[in-house]
């Protein structure tokens, strides 16, 4: 157990760390990372001599950025299962997974769960199996996979504003900020497989 800064104990299977100078990147992608795996403890660290003020075998991940990622290629190296490159792009690194973090949301979240059940297997994070009605669920599936709302009408045959309605009360229900939100619902309580996205 690794004891967080108000005592809690928690898991060091759950440590995840971001190593990255670019602070924006480093807090939106901390944000997707505690709506996919909520119950992990993500470090935000802005360069590599941070990573030493803290007990680095606690870390299951390492998301560092490219350049991070060269300049201590020895250290990450020999973390490689445990290390996923931050690029700017289509970038193949030979022998480590990457994250291309200049794509849509939706695109980045999908990315993020590919990996995460790839390296844990079809883990379902939530457990609010219940919380959406079966329509709800219905709609929220056709949203995530990318049908607009006039599409989601025509194909469960309801009217607009019973889709609009409908797509109200998720957000609601699951508290959700955007579709990518919605689309971390549907993947981890396995309403549709990533690759349906």
């Amino acid at each position: 157990m690794y004891t967080d800064g108000h005592g809690m104990g928690v898991p060091l299977s759950m440590q995840i760390a971001i190593i990255d100078d670019n602070v924006l990147t480093g807090i939106g992608l901390q944000h997707l990372l505690e709506d996919i795996i909520p119950v992990a403890e993500i470090t935000v660290l802005q360069n590599f001599n941070e990573v030493d003020e803290v007990q680095l075998n606690n870390f299951v991940h390492f998301f560092v950025a490219s350049r991070i990622y060269f300049e201590h290629s020895v250290f990450f190296r020999n973390n490689s299962k445990k290390t996923i490159v931050l690029v700017s792009g289509p970038m193949l690194i030979t022998g480590v997974r990457t994250l291309n973090v200049c794509q849509s949301e939706k695109t980045l979240v999908r990315d993020i769960l590919t990996l995460r059940s790839a390296g844990h297997g079809n883990v379902k994070v939530h457990s609010e199996d219940s919380l959406l009605s079966p329509r709800e669920m219905e709609v929220a599936v056709l949203l995530c996979k990318g049908y607009i709302n006039k599409e989601v009408a025509e194909k469960l045959n309801i009217s607009m504003t019973t889709v609009i309605s409908h797509r109200k009360n998720i957000m609601q229900k699951l508290n959700a900020r955007s579709l990518a939100d919605i689309i971390i619902y549907v993947v981890m309580n396995g309403l549709v497989e990533i690759g349906e996205l």
